[in-house]
This record gives structure tokens, sequence and C-alpha cells, in this order.
């Protein structure tokens, strides 16, 4: 079983607060497997539920869950309270250094308020956990890229294009290694992001 930082976080210890949310999000959707879900033929049995890459990020902590039937960008609230009149099904555009994506407003007993971005409505793509944990953790770090965040105003057009799985626009001027990477992160990650906001 992997270290909770790795589950968690993927870049040594997140705060005990954050790590006690994540696992929160685990127990109440393996519930929530194990009442509504798991004879459901939706479910990938090979798929277990995981809250990858969770820190905190603007107004609560942020990170993918990974279920058996979905896989989510999840925010939550840092004042769990603070969201009570959210109303449910909503729409919030929130702004991440790869751009500007549609969430979803939602609650659940044990949980509360959370706003959600789909990522893959369907979970039978992986052939088992770990491509569905390493997916998560992919899109996660290209979502809060550091290089992304420094480099958001001359790199702009290209990030669009990765999203889009286009050619980028500065191809010509990269390497072939480089051309490779950017390929294989465009096909891990290609139909991730569809709830994407492109009004930029």
């Amino acid at each position: 079983m992997r270290r909770s930082q790795d589950r968690f976080h993927g870049r040594g210890r997140m705060n005990s607060a954050i790590e006690s949310r994540a696992r929160t999000l685990e127990t109440v959707y393996r519930r929530i497997h194990r009442e509504r879900m798991a004879d459901l033929p939706l479910a990938n049995p090979a798929i277990g539920v995981h809250a990858i890459g969770f820190r905190p990020w603007s107004d609560g902590p942020l990170g993918v869950l990974v279920t058996p039937w979905c896989m989510n960008l999840m925010s939550l609230p840092r004042d769990p309270t603070s969201w009570a009149n959210k109303p449910d099904l909503s729409e919030e555009t929130l702004t991440f250094p790869s751009g500007r994506y549609r969430f979803i407003v939602g609650s659940e007993a044990g949980i509360g308020k959370y706003r959600m971005c789909s990522l893959f409505s369907s979970m039978f793509d992986f052939a088992n956990d770990q491509a569905a944990v390493e997916t998560a953790q992919a899109v996660m770090r290209e979502l809060l890229n550091d290089d992304h965040r420094q480099q958001a105003e001359i790199d702009a057009p290209a990030i669009t294009a990765l999203w889009r799985g286009e050619p980028s626009p500065r191809a010509d001027e990269q390497s072939d290694g480089k051309r490779e990477r950017l390929l294989s992160r465009r096909e891990l990650l290609q139909g991730a992001f569809l709830k994407r906001d492109d009004t930029r």
C-alpha cells in the first residue's frame, strides 16, 4: 500500500487537517461503493477508492477522487460550514495555472458541500488500480504545474493546445525528446478535461 504522503499529496506530507479530510472522503465513497454502486455495471471492480494529491488551494483543499465508477477533481471548503448556502448543481468556474475549469456544487452526508469537475465518467479505460492512481497524480501535476504558473503568459497558447490535443504552436522550437514528452502527457490525459471552460 502506498504511504499516505504519496497517495494524498505526492510531494511530502500534507498538513494533518487536509489529510483527515482526504481520509474522510475515501471513507464516505467506499461506503457509497458498498451500498449503492458495487453491483452496478458501471463500476470497474479493478479500481479502488483513493483521494489523490490533496493540498491547500484558494478557499480549501483540492485533489482528485478516484472511484470505481468515476474520477473527479474535488474542491472542498476550508470551513465546511462556509458553503452551506451554495445550491446543489450550481456551477462555478475555478482558475488554475493551466486554465479555467467549470465545477458543479454537490453535497454528501459525511462530507457536506463540495465542488467537482468530471475527469472520467467511465473507469473501464483503466486496466488496473495503479493506472488510475497514476493518471490522477498526473492530472494534479499538470493542473498546478509550477512551470506553467511561472510562464502563464508566454506559454498560454501552448498550454491551451496541450489540453485540446492539438499540436503546440511552438512545436518547431522543441527538441524531439520534448515533443515526445508532450505527446505522452497529452495521450495520458486525453479526454480528461472535457469540462474545461474555454472562455479565457
